[in-house]
């Protein structure tokens, strides 16, 4: 008997994941193995095809052979900026979120009064153009040593998860709380993982339907440069004003 088109296209997700029979059992609610879904002696359960929708994107049509899109993308969330500000010349304001503001911005996402109360200002540069950008300040340690508490970050507004890159550093802005993290996405994309630079904190996952917004860190503004900085452009300056002073010193010699 020939094997049913659902069958196979089951095997085909479960293989190209590289689960084994039990595994994929385990990760679909299914008891001990898939083995006998695909000998075909049972049929796939509404719950499983769910599962495969929700953990893995699987187009229920796909499975059953009445479409050929694999996939639909139901997780897919807009995490565009919710306001925004302009000048009088019409171009967009970079607005800045302080710690305490950060504290309320997930609740006032789309309170435009409440926007107003924040610094903003334009960046005549070409970096920061053709874009949207927003300033955050960091809060504790755990972005060190990039990142230091009460640093700032410029980042870049990102429409979706989908254009957010694994291991670069991000603004997310989730609905109780902002974080500055750097991302990884995960196999189920249902969810993603945050890592901080600071391996005293452990990486946490949050599920993707829990982001409202995500902004790509671009560049930062610090103010904890001292006289033992690391900065190689200090080093520099710094060598090149001893160098002028023995020029000096010859001169007058």
């Amino acid at each position: 008997m020939e094997t049913a088109i659902e069958i196979k296209r089951f095997k085909e997700v479960r293989e190209e994941n590289q689960f084994t029979q039990a595994e994929f059992a385990e990760k679909l609610g299914i008891k001990s193995s898939t083995a006998d879904i695909e000998r075909g002696r049972t049929k796939l359960a509404g719950t499983v095809v769910m599962e495969l929708l929700r953990q893995f994107s699987i187009n229920p049509m796909w499975l059953f052979g009445q479409s050929h899109q694999k996939h639909l993308n139901i997780h897919q969330v807009d995490t565009m900026p919710k306001v925004i500000t302009v000048n009088s010349e019409e171009d967009e304001n970079i607005m800045m979120v302080n710690q305490r503001a950060a504290a309320g911005y997930p609740h006032n996402i789309q309170d435009v009064e409440w926007y107003k109360q924040l610094p903003a200002f334009d960046f005549p540069l070409p970096q920061y153009r053709n874009a949207t950008y927003r300033g955050f300040q960091v809060e504790g340690d755990s972005m060190l040593p990039n990142l230091r508490p009460d640093d700032w970050v410029l980042a870049k507004a990102i429409p979706s998860l989908a254009e957010a890159t694994d291991h670069k550093i991000y603004v997310i802005v989730m609905y109780d709380t902002v974080v500055v993290k750097k991302l990884h996405k995960l196999t189920d994309p249902s969810k993603i993982r945050l890592v901080s630079l600071n391996e005293e904190y452990a990486p946490f996952e949050v599920k993707v339907s829990d982001i409202q917004e995500i902004w790509q860190v671009t560049s930062k503004l610090t103010f904890s440069l001292d006289a033992n900085s690391e900065n190689s452009m200090l080093k520099q300056l710094q060598q090149s004003m001893e160098e002028l002073k023995a020029q000096l010193g010859s001169l007058k010699r």
